[in-house]
Formats: C-alpha cells, structure tokens, sequence
C-alpha cells in the first residue's frame, strides 16, 4: 500500500503502517482509539532499563493504572496550580543564563526538571549542578540515543548480542545495555526514595506531592495493596520526571536556535512585549492572551523542528479498515510528527521559521496550533501537555523580555557561522552551538540583578 497520507511497508517481518496526516491520525488514533492505543515490542525497553518509562508499557490494566496516577496531577485544571512555580522557576533560569551563558542546555535541563520533581516529589531543585538533575541528564542522553528503532531491530533479529562476552567484536551494545540500566535504575530510585523519606519525616508538603499523596492513600487503603499500586506509582513519577526534562528542554534549545538564526523574529517579539508589558515589568500568564506573538513563535517553534518526530510508535489490537486499505492486527504504526509539521500545502515555504503563519490578518491567533499534533493523539496522548505547554510558554515569554540572543562573534568581531546539528535518537534536538545571550538593556539588568537578590 502507497499513499500520500498512509504508506504501508514491511520490515523483516514486522508490519508497519506510517501516517502522514493530521486528518488521517484523528481518524484512527482518536476516533478509533481502543485500537490503536497498544505498543509494539521494542527489544531495546528492557534490555536498556527503559521498562520503568509507562510511554513503552503495553496496553493492558498496568498501564492504565500508571496513566490514571499521573492523569490526577497534570490534568489541565490541576496543572493551573503549578503556573506561579513555573513563572518562579523560569525567572531563576533567567538568572543562570545571564550569570552562566556558555552553558545554556544545562540551564533548561534545570528548569525543565525543577517543576515536575516539585510536583512529583516534593524535591526542590538547587539553581545549578543539581545531583539529580546531572542523575538523570546522564540516564536520559545516553538511553535516548540507544533506543533507536533500528537498535531494537538489531536485537530483535539477532538478541544473541546481548549474551556475547565483553571481549568479543559486536559486545558494545551489551556493554551499552548495562551502563543505561546502572543510570536508569537510579534515576528511578533515588527521587522516590527522597519522597518516601519525606513521608516518614512526617513532612506536610510532601504528602502534597504526587508520590506523598498517592503513598498516603496507599497507606490508608492497607498494605495489601501495596504490591500492585507502589510499582505503579514509581513507575508514573519517572516517566513524568523524564518526559518533562526531555521533551521541554530540548524544546528551548530549538527556540534559542531559531532566535539565532531569525534575529527579526526576536525583534518584532520584544516588539510586541514593550507595547503590552512596557520596559520594566516581567510577563506573567494573565498577559499570554495579551501576547498573540508569542504564542505563535511558542507554536512554530513545536512545528519547526518537532522534538520527537516520529512520536511513539503504536500498535493495533485488532485488525481494521481504513478508507478501503485493510490494516492488520499487530501492526505498528507510526505517526509522522515531522511529514504533518513540513507539508507545503499547510505551512508554505515549511523549512523556514514564520511565526506569521499562525497570526490572522486580524493579528490574532489561527485555529491551527501544532500542539494538537506534536503531543500524540488518542489514549497515548501526552498527559503531562497541560504543564509543558505552560513551561515552555513561561520560559519563552521571560527569555524574549529580559535577554537577546543572538550569533556570537569571535575575538576579532566577526560572526561566528555555523551549520544546526542535530542529536539522534528517540528524540530529536539541536547539538549545543555558539551563541551569545545576555541582558538586553541596563533595565532589564536591573530585573535581572532583583530577581538574583530574591534567589
């Protein structure tokens, strides 16, 4: 089967159905959801310490168990509770780019992470060289790399590989397996162990958490359900601590390289925000609808370089026909972020960074958001959307108003040029560039040095 919105192909011996529409995608993801929504065998999930991570779960009571824990904390009238944090935690990101300029992915790490381990264990996030945000930057960069879907072919194929002894040619991936499973496992354990504590120092704010709240209701509800609710519990915090440090973090690097890369962009950005905000006062979200700009630069930066491309690959649970093509029961099917951010007949000239396309002649906001698209569809949609959406807003808002950013320049004042690379892997995000970021007047170095003092 070929056809422009739906590709049918066969790999080794594995059907894969790939979808290229919107359209297409709604049809069977939303409005067929119970059978689209399981997962294929990853040979890699396992192998790799990746288990823990509910996305990879297949669909059964277990993971609906687990999506139902974190279905309570980030829903979108409970994720409005965490906005005052995320307005705080992004203004302390602030602070460490203008102190700290050269080490800007670390800085969206931080903050990507401080607010989901707030909301998940209570865990408050020291402003830089947080152990637990190196813990889990170290477990992430490395299993995001290793969990291709070409690896897992490998080792489905041929899974003798993880059996050969460490001298012999071909062991490295072993190897691999071993050291992911090392940094996942502690990833996993060490903050909820943190939280598990705080519950028995008796401590009020983390009974307040995700894991204090849901380790209190199982304390409540007896020890026999322990066995089956705990490992669900842990298994909803990591995921949830993963995604937000993944997905949102490397949403801001491709923000920061596309204000690079389009200075007029950034310009008519500030532009907006001195009109709305004036000189000396920094956004909160009582202002975002007052800021249609900057919405349409947080939309085009989801559509321009999508972090995850390819999403999650689903599975069929039964057999089904779409549109006269018969799709097998079994099948994985891949849902191709990038084909629906890059199609011509929907967003012209694609390849190009246009905020403008989201503004109507109106100068409000068009009906088309890329967050309908780039978080999934269906029962595997992103539960955590609410918040991240929020995040990147909160991070982007206060980065256009207090900071440039803008190509850096070499001792002789020349202009560093360089050509965007891009990680591989699960997900997809810019490798770090030159870049230079500070202050944008001596009044918001003033906002700056306040926020610095409230620290």
């Amino acid at each position: 089967m070929l056809s422009g919105d739906l590709i049918f192909a066969r790999i080794l011996d594995q059907e894969v159905v790939v979808i290229n529409s919107q359209h297409v995608a709604q049809a069977l993801m939303d409005k067929r959801s119970r059978i689209y929504a399981d997962r294929p065998y990853l040979a890699t999930v396992e192998p790799f310490g990746w288990s823990y991570n509910m996305a990879f779960t297949r669909y059964s009571d277990e993971w609906r168990l687990s999506r139902r824990i974190v279905h309570q904390t980030f829903r979108a009238d409970s994720a409005l509770k965490f906005r005052p944090m995320q307005i705080r935690r992004a203004r302390e990101m602030i602070v460490n780019l203008i102190d700290d300029p050269q080490h800007y992915h670390v800085h969206f790490a931080t903050f990507s992470s401080s607010v989901t381990m707030s909301v998940v264990y209570d865990y408050e996030i020291v402003a830089r060289d947080d152990p637990l945000v190196l813990l889990v930057i170290n477990a992430m960069d490395i299993g995001i790399v290793m969990m291709t879907p070409e690896r897992a072919m490998i080792l489905k194929t041929f899974p003798f590989l993880l059996n050969l002894p460490d001298w012999c040619p071909g062991s490295s991936i072993k190897r691999d397996a071993r050291i992911s499973t090392n940094l996942s496992k502690e990833m996993v354990n060490v903050p909820f162990d943190y939280a598990k504590q705080h519950m028995a120092d008796n401590s009020i704010s983390s009974r307040a958490s995700m894991v204090g709240e849901h380790l209190q209701r199982i304390g409540e509800q007896g020890e026999a359900l322990r066995p089956v609710l705990e490992p669900a519990l842990k298994k909803a915090a990591s995921t949830a601590f993963a995604a937000a440090y993944e997905t949102t973090s490397s949403t801001l690097m491709v923000f920061v390289l596309a204000m690079v890369l389009y200075p007029d962009v950034q310009r008519r950005a500030q532009a907006e925000i001195n009109l709305v905000l004036g000189r000396d006062q920094l956004p909160t979200f009582e202002d975002r609808a007052s800021l249609p700009y900057i919405d349409a630069v947080l939309r085009e930066t989801l559509r321009w370089e999508p972090v995850v491309p390819l999403g999650l690959p689903h599975a069929t649970t039964s057999e089904d026909i779409y549109d006269g093509y018969f799709i097998p029961k079994g099948a994985t099917v891949v849902y191709n972020v990038w084909a629906i951010s890059r199609d011509e007949k929907r967003y012209h000239d694609a390849c190009r960074f246009m905020p403008e396309r989201f503004i109507d002649d109106n100068g409000q906001l068009t009906d088309d958001d890329p967050a309908q698209y780039v978080f999934g569809m269906g029962r595997r949609i992103c539960p955590g959307r609410y918040a991240a959406d929020a995040s990147v807003w909160s991070a982007i808002a206060t980065m256009l108003v207090t900071l440039n950013i803008s190509s850096a320049k070499d001792d002789d004042g020349k202009t560093i040029t360089f050509t965007p690379e891009f990680t591989t892997g699960l997900t997809r995000h810019p490798v770090t560039f030159p870049c230079s970021i500070s202050a944008r007047s001596q009044m918001h170095s003033e906002l700056v040095d306040t926020l610095r003092t409230a620290m």
